[in-house]
């Protein structure tokens, strides 16, 4: 078993990625900003300037803010100026009422917001608010997480790059456990059961989540178009076509602006729908144990932390490819598979899925949310059948951590340009 000061640095860790989000956590990452940026001016301020990375900008762009029938950033501040609390974290417009709502359109239409990228910054996940009333100004940054406040001073001194960098620039923050796969699947599988039974709340979210999205009318409805007659004709009554529909079914909800709290993972929503939804669906379905669920959970999700280590909060890489390997890892272990079988299902995944690109947050990523946990699905069945990716194919290598950081250097570095240009199609078309 490993030492219990390990095991408490890894379970305040997972405490920290593994937190309840009310709608995508870029817009509210701004909101949060903006109310902790008001709370410090004092008063509701006249004017707002968010200066934002273009990661930021890309994943906030056209995505429902929810409870509010709109798109976008502009609500965002607005109402984390109007309403927004900062002790509430990423459920920072939980307090939203429809008189609050009337107010943040009208501050909008008076123009009182200005939205520009931040130029000067290589940092992916910047936040930038400046809030202005009469003579008085007051400002505060966001860098390195979603939640992570920094020193304000530091990154208005004009050096904003080299003080984000040697701050935050690198991924993984010197308060986390440097994870590998081994350790991972070490603490998931002989940490005290009562030590992590809390990653059940992530089951009581998520699944709520699917559940509520099965009453109306979300995104693109995805989750419940899978349910109905034609799609079971294709899909049959499976385990399967259950699990796909759980977790389109929350992203859904998510994506389509519902005033719903999810459990996110490293700071997304869907990476936490996504983290958890297939394991607890397979979970019921095969008939596991109460301990086995708990213990499935807590490896699908610290795997996906691990990944986002190496790869950052934000990247050209969609971030289902990485929860979706920790729910592959997750349903192997139900289907009794050992820590050689995970493996296998982790090279799997990479072997298929490495690639797929992030263009914001959008109720179209319901659809990457289904491709990835397809994958998931086979990857776990292929390693269950002792079938693995073998080092002669692509990025996939021998030791399964090397594997893990060829695609995460792929994300995070490789693939720079493609997010340059994925933001500028997004903005220009």
């Amino acid at each position: 078993m490993i030492e219990k000061e390990l095991r408490d640095k890894i379970i305040a860790m997972v405490h920290r990625e593994v937190v309840p989000a009310i709608g995508c956590t870029e817009p509210m990452c701004v909101a949060l900003c903006t109310a902790k940026a008001t709370e410090k001016l004092g008063c509701r301020p006249e004017k707002i300037e968010a200066l934002l990375s273009a990661n930021i900008l890309k994943n906030a762009m056209g995505v429902g803010i929810p409870g509010t029938g709109m798109l976008g950033l502009p609500i965002a501040i607005a109402l984390g100026a109007i309403i927004g609390k900062s002790d509430y974290q990423l459920e920072v417009l939980k307090d939203l009422t429809p008189s609050t709502l009337e107010e943040g359109k009208m501050f909008i239409a008076e123009n009182r917001i200005s939205i520009k990228q931040k130029e000067d910054i290589s940092e992916k996940l910047y936040v930038e608010i400046i809030c202005t009333a009469g003579d008085k100004k007051a400002s505060s940054v966001i860098a390195g997480g979603h939640t992570r406040f920094i020193d304000d001073e530091k990154c208005l001194s004009g050096k904003a790059g080299k003080s984000i960098e040697s701050s935050v620039n690198s991924p993984a923050s010197d308060m986390d456990v440097p994870l590998n796969l081994r350790l991972v699947y070490d603490f998931a599988m002989t940490t005290p059961l009562d030590e992590i039974s809390f990653i059940q709340e992530a089951r009581t979210y998520n699944m709520n989540a699917a559940r509520e999205a099965l009453k109306g009318n979300y995104g693109h409805n995805l989750g419940k178009s899978i349910e109905r007659p034609l799609s079971k004709g294709i899909f049959g009554d499976s385990i399967y076509c259950h699990i796909i529909s759980r977790t389109a079914s929350a992203c859904d909800v998510r994506m389509g602006g519902a005033m719903i709290p999810v459990m996110s993972n490293s700071g997304s929503g869907n990476q936490g729908i996504c983290a958890t939804n297939p394991v607890c669906v397979y979970a019921k379905e095969n008939e596991n144990t109460e301990e086995e669920l708990i213990r499935a959970l807590m490896l699908s999700h610290l795997t996906a932390i691990y990944i986002k280590q190496s790869l950052g909060k934000l990247s050209a890489l969609c971030g289902c490819v990485v929860a979706s390997i920790g729910s592959s890892c997750g349903i192997t272990y139900l289907m009794g598979g050992d820590y050689g079988r995970i493996c296998s299902s982790v090279k799997n995944m990479i072997a298929n899925l490495t690639g797929m690109i992030c263009d914001g947050a959008k109720p179209s990523c319901s659809l990457k949310i289904t491709s990835g946990v397809s994958t998931a699905l086979l990857s776990a069945l292929l390693a269950m059948e002792g079938k693995c990716v073998s080092s002669s194919e692509g990025i996939v290598d021998d030791d399964v951590d090397k594997s893990i950081h060829n695609l995460t250097s792929i994300g995070a570095d490789a693939m720079c340009k493609t997010d340059e240009m994925i933001l500028n199609i997004m903005t220009t078309k």
